[in-house]
């Protein structure tokens, strides 16, 4: 889906649009993706590692790479006012340790808002448009790796229907942490 929504209100009142990202997006979706990250994991993951995820992962060509990637999709939701970048949304092919993994599984990579934005439609919006653009390109199921502490990303992802199939070890900074893989049957 390349149109625009907008999504309903946050809890302050404030609307975000979504949008598919363009190749000009790389440094809104590097920024909100550290912010978000930063905002997510302080005080749970250790200051250090969160800072080298963030340079490696959150670096603006690790966006502008999955830009240039006729296989990856991306969206941007932003503020109505000002077009703040607030959260995204990224579609890959899949990357995760799986026995059953094939090729018409997509991988949501990342779905991240922040936490101002939360509770006011627009995780489900972005989350729909990943759904739509999976069951376009014809994927029977579509995976998401997720930190197994991460109680409310977990609960989000259940109310979307989506079930645990998996785990993996996840690699922050010099620690390890442990993933849940989670699953959504797109019938």
């Amino acid at each position: 889906m390349n149109t625009a929504s907008t999504a309903p209100s946050n809890t302050d009142g404030e609307a975000a649009r979504i949008r598919r990202a363009g190749a000009d997006d790389a440094g809104a979706l590097a920024l909100v993706g550290a912010a978000t990250f930063l905002e997510t994991f302080a005080g749970i993951l250790h200051g250090r590692d969160i800072v080298e995820h963030c340079r490696r992962q959150h670096a603006h060509a690790v966006y502008a790479d999955w830009l240039g990637d006729a296989s990856a999709a991306l969206w941007l939701a932003e503020t109505e006012q000002g077009a703040a970048p607030v959260g995204y949304a990224v579609l890959t092919p899949p990357k995760l340790p799986l026995p059953d993994l094939g090729e018409h599984d997509l991988e949501l990579k990342r779905i991240y808002l922040l936490s101002r934005f939360h509770g006011g439609g627009v995780g489900r919006g972005l989350m729909r448009q990943a759904v739509a653009e999976a069951r376009t390109r014809g994927a029977r199921r579509l995976l998401l790796g997720v930190y197994a502490g991460n109680a409310r990303a977990l609960a989000f992802y259940a109310r979307n229907g989506f079930e645990q199939v998996g785990e993996r070890r996840f690699q922050v900074g010099g620690n390890t942490y442990g993933d849940a893989i989670l699953a959504l049957g797109l019938g």
